[in-house]
């Protein structure tokens, strides 16, 4: 009799392990394929004029990405402009170079943090232009816009920092 119950025992605890992998498995497919997602919500204003959405968030398997901040300086040189505009552009420019790296584009960026030297509202205005044109979707990530007074070198007008992620690839 305990030798019935012994193998009865082993039966389900078996039945029970295979039914656990199989729905490890369901939530493995179903996280492969979800991406970032942003979030607005209706209560709130609307950011997406202002190039940045309430937040971001990412479901499923994959790593975080954490980029230092990209300045607005100038291929190998770092060559910084006087102009603000120019900046920006390079300071996005670099961002998109270092996300190349890991195979990411603007689009698996979650959260960006920029710091503007001496900002105004016509710095802001270049700021929203320039991230619409480089998110192309107008599917921006979450942000925060800190003025400072300087930042590391003398020149440098403007700085952007971010946090991506990567998903898995299936081989």
């Amino acid at each position: 009799m305990k030798r019935i119950i012994f193998s009865l025992a082993a039966f389900c605890i078996g039945c029970l392990a295979f039914s656990q992998n199989k729905d490890q498995n369901k939530i493995m497919q179903k996280t492969d394929a979800s991406s970032v997602i942003s979030k607005n919500p209706k209560t709130l204003f609307d950011p997406t004029p202002f190039a940045f959405s309430h937040a971001t968030s990412h479901e499923g398997e994959g790593q975080y990405v954490f980029i230092s901040g990209q300045s607005g300086g100038e291929d190998l040189k770092h060559h910084l402009s006087a102009d603000f505009r120019t900046q920006v552009k390079w300071s996005l420019k670099n961002l998109e170079t270092v996300l190349a790296e890991y195979g990411l584009g603007v689009n698996d960026v979650l959260k960006i943090t920029i710091l503007i030297v001496d900002h105004d509202q016509e710095k802001l205005k270049i700021w929203t232009e320039e991230m619409h044109t480089t998110w192309k979707n107008h599917t921006f990530p979450a942000s925060t816009l800190i003025p400072v007074p300087k930042l590391a070198l003398d020149d440098m007008q403007i700085e952007v920092d971010a946090v991506a992620f990567s998903k898995n690839k299936m081989h």
